[in-house]
């Protein structure tokens, strides 16, 4: 069953400093076209932080629904919408996205660990991850794709959010095997309004991972 849902960023009032974002949501066909709270909380702190992001080069990856993506495009990022490359189903359901709120996005299949043409014509400022941290399997190949990133532009930064569900061990590791560091960490509730916390749940981290360059950046 398809539904849509409103994301409203800033004042709610005709005061153009703020907007609203619909998502077209499908929990039955495929968990990849459903807003997780991970990217609510996610594209409310990029809405906080915009400009940061006007003028930015922007690659979301696994963005799904590509919530906090399309706010980045919406403050001025040029942003690249990334999933699977084996997810036809989700690519076609970033472009309806896009089209739906009327937002230029560059959309890119990109799986984790695979190094082809599109993953070496990106050069981000920023990446961004909503809840990509959710299978353990997994950790390693995006690991190595956002050390990969951030090589290609050694002052950039991967924000991400993710449940405390995820081993914070292997996490730990995987950032030390590809050269990266944890710069900040925070609990995802302490800058949500309170308008939005109540329809969310679980115990979700926000972290900004730049590289290790005082360990000179080397893969274990």
């Amino acid at each position: 069953m398809t539904t849509f849902s409103d994301h409203h960023f800033g004042s709610y009032e005709d005061t153009g400093d703020g907007f609203s974002i619909t998502i077209i949501e499908n929990m039955k066909e495929e968990y990849g076209l459903f807003v997780w709270p991970c990217s609510i909380i996610l594209a409310e702190y990029v809405w906080q932080q915009r400009s940061r992001y006007t003028g930015t080069t922007v690659v979301e990856l696994g963005a799904g629904t590509s919530l906090p993506g399309l706010v980045a495009a919406k403050v001025g990022a040029e942003v690249t919408l990334t999933d699977d490359s084996n997810r036809s189903e989700v690519l076609i359901h970033m472009r309806r996205q896009c089209d739906l709120n009327n937002i230029k996005c560059k959309i890119h299949g990109l799986t984790w660990g695979v190094w082809d043409t599109h993953t070496f014509s990106l050069c981000p400022n920023i990446i961004l991850g909503a809840d990509v941290l959710y299978e353990s399997c997994a950790f390693d190949d995006l690991f190595a794709t956002v050390a990969f990133l951030l090589q290609s532009n050694p002052s950039s930064v991967f924000i991400t959010t993710y449940h405390n569900r995820s081993g914070h061990h292997l996490i730990g590791f995987l950032m030390v095997k590809w050269g990266l560091k944890c710069v900040k960490l925070l609990d995802g509730f302490t800058f949500m309004p309170s308008s939005k916390t109540s329809s969310l749940s679980g115990n979700i981290q926000l972290a900004e991972i730049v590289l290790d360059t005082a360990n000179g950046n080397k893969k274990n």
